[in-house]
């Protein structure tokens, strides 16, 4: 993922998760900021310097990268599908 708030090997930086993690945060509290880490990220504190230098200088570039990653992503899905229909076929 192309992100400035998640690392190269998809984990992702958030504060509660990381320093300030309670036991009393429920599932709910967690996702929430998990999608609001993903719809607002952080440039300041980069997991991702390139992602958060670009998202920072950039950011029609930014969101133009990052579009082109989610539609790869879609094509390489369908591909695995066709992938796993061709298998069934043949057995």
């Amino acid at each position: 993922m192309f992100h400035p708030n998640v690392y190269a090997d998809g984990s992702i930086c958030l504060d509660i998760l990381q320093n300030r993690w309670s036991p009393t945060y429920d599932v709910s509290a967690i996702l929430t900021s998990i999608q609001s880490l993903l719809h607002d990220p952080n440039p300041n504190s980069p997991a991702n310097n390139e992602a958060a230098q670009l998202f920072r200088e950039n950011r029609r570039e930014y969101d133009r990268r990052v579009a082109n990653i989610v539609t790869e992503s879609w094509k390489d899905e369908d591909d695995d599908d066709e992938d796993m229909e061709n298998e069934k076929s043949e057995k």
